[in-house]
Formats: structure tokens, sequence, C-alpha cells
């Protein structure tokens, strides 16, 4: 076993490689061995006979093939980028967290690009629902400075943290006039939908906000992306409550919700519960025992043969039939069953065309999702301006987000979408102003839920010497503690000993490993040797052991709101993760009797620094052989797998 055998991987999951094994499971027979250029025997795809495997015999002609699809300049590059791994880390910051060490709610501040690619191996398959609300290319929003190559150097340059302290450059707006309008926004979007779907659990979903300037590229991309056949719903949010009378041609009072499911053909949405005013609608003007009900009509358009039949009420008038042109719902022996168990209304005379009773109590306890939802059911635009700045304290001359979704309508997508028992991820890497984290505290200390977030939001400034990531940050730590205080006034402390209303922030920076940074293409000679300088001590002298630990769990695949301790363990101090699922010793000094003593503790995987073998390669070469002796024969959980970076 050589040292690389057992080197920690430092890069986020390798997407095509994914796709490659997917396939494979699909389609065995299309793999063969080649040769690439080097004459090294590499597997490779056959494609012909992936074709054949798919039923296409027919040749080419013409070099050409006509297809359908939807193509614009720089997909290829998407690919590209989607395909390159991310050797970037996220980096623990206590002071901006609440609850930091047992909270499971992440905010993640950073280009959603790179966080979207370090998430992969902690979290693929395992969210529950996304939403976005991605930049509309009205010409006024800026759209994420992507080029294809450097995205980390191009975030940290625009952050202004390639030079700690340094004020960045300005992030600039996509405008028409450019000649790349739509190209521009496809190229941004496209790759963060691919990784996301990434993300998604089987019975997953995702809602993405847009209005009318891209909402026909984004259909067709989501379809390329999530498959046509998993297209649910486009729902109208009415976002205006009131006419825009300043509009140059008409008043633009809705926006849309395009939503996808991962797989269509298990996902089914929630019922939503009954509003006080559909309650209200059920009566009981005979006193039935069984309570409260909503007339139904017996007749209907709709062909029944046996549908036609005479009735005679009881106070002996006879209705010779349906009204023209329409049937009764159900057979004259049904009725007739019906009406000895009190569940046809004849009106208070006793002689009205009768009408079948619907008992609240017998309906289904909630009513199905709709696509069209009205501001007064799940707030306005102006309702969401005014959540925030009530929040903030701001008055009205401030500066806060400009477009902030309001709570009702991220709460509607969370119970159309999510569970209440059970702890259910949902993910929004576009958080603005963090209204989907406030939705989460909100419907949570309300259905007594158990929802955890996960928040990505660039710090691009808003306003004055603020961030919209600040701002974000402040809302939610408001948010905690407006829920908080309700919940202490009413003394529901069993409610809120149960709620989650912290949230760690990491934040995305340069890899703490020199050998997970790769050098630019256009590096030079100095700067080169610089780099292999650095590699012989490839640990950053800034990063502290927590730094370490954070990228160390998100390399592993290992999600970063795993309960963490600190445990001595041979006289060494380890940081256990997960209840003992991972060990990591991230001390300058390693020996045997820390070996043995991990391997009687029997961790899942224990994870140590190269560097504290200080090069014996007796002793790294026992530790080796000894976690192979102990998992010799042992198969799953009960091995231990061993690595170093």
């Amino acid at each position: 076993m050589t040292d690389r055998d057992i080197q920690l991987d430092g890069n986020s999951l390798n997407t095509s490689e994914q796709r490659k094994q997917e396939l494979k499971l699909l389609f065995p027979g299309v793999f063969t061995e080649t040769r690439n250029d080097r004459g090294e025997l590499v597997e490779s795809i056959d494609f012909e006979r992936l074709k054949a495997e798919l039923g296409s015999f027919s040749e080419i002609y013409d070099n050409k093939r006509e297809r359908y699809g939807m193509e614009w300049p720089g997909k290829r590059d998407c690919l590209r980028v989607i395909q390159a791994p991310s050797q970037a880390t996220l980096k623990p910051c206590r002071d901006e967290s609440v609850d930091f060490d047992t909270t499971e709610n992440l905010f993640i501040e950073g280009d959603n690009l790179e966080v979207l690619k370090l998430l992969q191996k902690s979290y693929y398959g395992k969210v529950k629902m996304i939403y976005i609300d991605p930049p509309y290319n009205t010409g006024k929003e800026f759209i994420y400075p992507d080029n294809f190559a450097e995205s980390l150097d191009t975030y940290l340059d625009y952050a202004g943290l390639k030079e700690k302290g340094g004020e960045g450059r300005k992030f600039s707006t996509n405008t028409a006039s450019e000649g790349r309008f739509h190209t521009k926004w496809l190229n941004m979007m496209y790759p963060r939908l691919y990784l996301a779907r990434n993300l998604l659990r089987e019975d997953g979903v995702i809602f993405i906000s847009i209005d009318d300037n891209e909402v026909e590229n984004l259909r067709r991309i989501c379809d390329e992306i999530f498959g046509e056949e998993n297209f649910i719903a486009n729902i109208i949010w009415h976002k205006m409550d009131s006419p825009k009378n300043s509009a140059k041609y008409f008043s633009e009072d809705h926006d849309y919700v395009l939503l996808f499911a991962k797989n269509a053909e298990i996902w089914r949405p929630n019922l939503l519960p009954r509003s006080e005013e559909m309650i209200a609608r059920y009566k009981n003007p005979d006193n039935d025992p069984r309570g409260p009900w909503l007339l139904g009509d017996l007749a209907a358009r709709n062909y029944y043969s046996k549908g036609v039949y005479s009735i005679k009420t009881p106070s002996g008038k006879v209705i010779p039939g349906p009204p023209a042109g329409s049937y009764w719902r159900i057979s004259k022996e049904k009725f007739e069953e019906y009406d000895a168990d009190g569940r046809i209304w004849w009106g208070e005379s006793g002689d009205n065309r009768p009408g079948i009773k619907k008992f609240l109590s017998e309906v289904r306890q909630g009513v199905i999702p709709q696509t069209y939802w009205t501001w007064k059911e799940v707030g306005s635009t102006r309702n969401a301006k005014q959540e925030l700045s009530r929040l903030l304290e701001a008055s009205s001359g401030d500066e806060i987000f400009v477009t902030p979704k309001p709570v009702g309508l991220l709460k509607r997508i969370l119970q159309v979408s999510t569970s209440n028992f059970s702890r259910d991820i949902v993910l929004d890497f576009f958080a603005g102003s963090g209204t989907l984290c406030e939705a989460v505290y909100t419907l949570n200390s309300q259905d007594k839920g158990n929802r955890k977030s996960i928040a990505v939001q660039l710090p691009e400034v808003s306003g004055v010497n603020a961030t919209v990531s600040d701002m974000a940050k402040e809302r939610i730590r408001r948010a905690s503690a407006k829920i908080c205080s309700e919940l202490e006034q009413k003394q529901d402390f069993q409610t809120l000993e149960n709620l989650d209303l912290g949230f760690k922030v990491l934040k995305l920076d340069q890899s703490n490993f020199k050998q997970w940074q790769a050098p630019g293409r256009d590096i030079d000679d100095s700067a080169l040797l610089q780099q292999m300088e650095l590699n012989v001590d490839h640990i950053d002298p800034a990063a502290t052991q927590e730094d370490l630990l954070y990228e160390i769990l998100i390399k592993a695949g290992v999600k970063p709101t795993e309960r963490i301790e600190i445990i001595e363990l041979a006289g060494h101090r380890l940081f256990s993760v997960g209840e003992d699922a991972l060990f990591v010793h991230l001390e300058n000094e390693i020996d045997q009797r820390l070996i043995d003593a991990v391997l009687e503790k029997a961790p899942g995987q224990f994870i140590c620094l190269d560097k504290a073998f200080h090069g014996n390669d007796q002793l790294k070469t026992n530790a080796v052989k000894t976690f192979a002796a102990y998992n010799q024969g042992k198969v799953g959980i009960d091995r231990i797998d061993f690595k170093t970076v």
C-alpha cells in the first residue's frame, strides 16, 4: 500500500466519474478498454454500442445529425465547469454563528457554484427540497462572474479575499447591450442546476422563482437537466396587492415558481391545511350528529348509464330526472341507501332538488395544492419588504434588500414539499435576505417540525458598508430571537426546547492544504518554485485545527453539522465526529500507543496528519499494516478506514 492509497482525496465529488458509474449500472456492456495518447490502457465508453443498446442503428448522414434540444454559446464550457472538482474549503466562523456546536442549520457565505461542488460528497441525494430565487436577468441584477477556468480565484478576487483585507472588485450587472444577455444567464444557471439535482433525494423537488424574462429558457434547461417527465407545475404567484399604475404597458402582477421533481413517479405533494374561511363553509343546519357538512350537487354532466331516474321528495313532489344535459352521480339504489342514512339534503322545505352532504369529518384532511397562489394567501412583495424592515428595525429611507420574498410564500412551499415529523433538509443557494431560513424557523415552531436548512449567499455589497450575506445573517438571528421570545411569552417551553433556532456560519476560502490547491494555468517559474516550497510543509500555518477539521469533514463526505466532541486518547487530543463514527487527529505527533487505542475504540474512519509521522516510514508502515490486519475479514461498518492528509 502506498502513501497515495491512504491519503484523503482533497477534491469534491467527480461528477463525470459519478455519471459513468451510474451509466455502467444501466449498460455495463458499453464499457471497454482503449489506449490513450500516452499508450496507457484506460476504461472508455463505446458510444456506437451505447446507441445500439438504445435502439439506434441508423448511420449519420452528411456528418450532421438533426436533434431536438437547447444549445447556446458556452454550453460545452458549462459541462467542463461541472466536471472540474473544487479544491476550496469552507472555514467555520463561530463569532457569526448561533449555537455553533449544536445546530444543524448552515449558512454558507461564498460563490454558490463552488459551494455546490463542495456539498456533493456530504449531501449527495440527501436534500428533500431546494428553493432558489436566482437573478431574473432584468438587466439590473448582477450575474455571477464565472470565467469557466478558475471560479474560486474569480470569487476570491471579487470578494476581496485573495489578499486579506482587500476591497474586492465590483460585481457587475448583465445588460442587453452586451450582446450575450441570455447566454451569460444560461451559463450561470446551467451548472448550478445540474449540481443541485445531484443533491436531491429520489423523492426531492426543486422550486425556482422566475419572471417572464427567462421563464422559457429556465423551463427548457430544467427539461434537459431534470427530464421533461419530471415537470410538476408552473405555479403563478400573484405578488402585487395593488396594480402598478406606473407600468409602461401592463402592470406585471405575477411571478412564476417552476416546480420539478427528481422523480415524478414517486413524489406527491402534501395536502395543505384548510383555511378558517374554508372550514366556515361547512354548516350543520339539521344538527346531524356527524357534524358540519357542505352540500354537494347530485347532478353532473358526465354520462352515467344508471344516472337517469325519477326521485320523490319527502313532501311527495316528484322530480322526473336530473336537469337537462346532466346525470345523477349515483345509481337509484345508492341514492336510496344515502337517503336512509341521512346523507341527502332536501332543503328546509323538504321538496328541493336533493344534494349530497359532504361531512367535514370524512373529507381528506387537507386540500390539494393549486397552481395559483394569491398574495392574500402567501403574501405580496410589499408584505415581504415590510416584514424585513420590521425585523431589521429599518426606517422607510434605509436601503434594504430590494426583492425579498414573503415568509408566507416560502412557508407554503415548505408545507407542500416537506414533513414536520422528519428531519428534512432544505437548501437555498441564492439565499438573498434569508427568507427560507426564517420560514423554516417559523413553520417548525408552529407544527413542531424538525426541518433543517442550508443557505448559500454571495457577499454582494448592498446598501452602505453592508453585504447581502451580512443582512441575511442578521435577519436569521433576529427571527430566531423573535420566535424564542414569542414561545417564552406563551410558556411553550417544550416546543422551544426541541427547536433548532441556530445556524453555523461557514465561509468559502482557499484550501488549508497546499497539495489540494492546483496551481493556475499561467503560473510563472518563481510562483511555481514558491508553490513547491510551500508543499514541503503543506498546511497553511494560519489555519487553526478547527479550520483543518472542517475541510477534512467536507472532503471526507461527512456533514459539517455532525456532532463533534474533543476526546483524550492515549495522551492525545482527538476530534470525535458523529458519535465516534470518525476520529480526526490533528496534533503534530503520533505514536503506536495512539494507533492501538484507536483500534480498540473502532471508529468507522481514522484520519491524521501525514506530517505527524515526521518521516518515520517504519511507524507509518506499521500503522498501515496494523489497520490492514484489523480489517482482515471484516466488512461494512466493522472496518476502519485509515487516511492521512
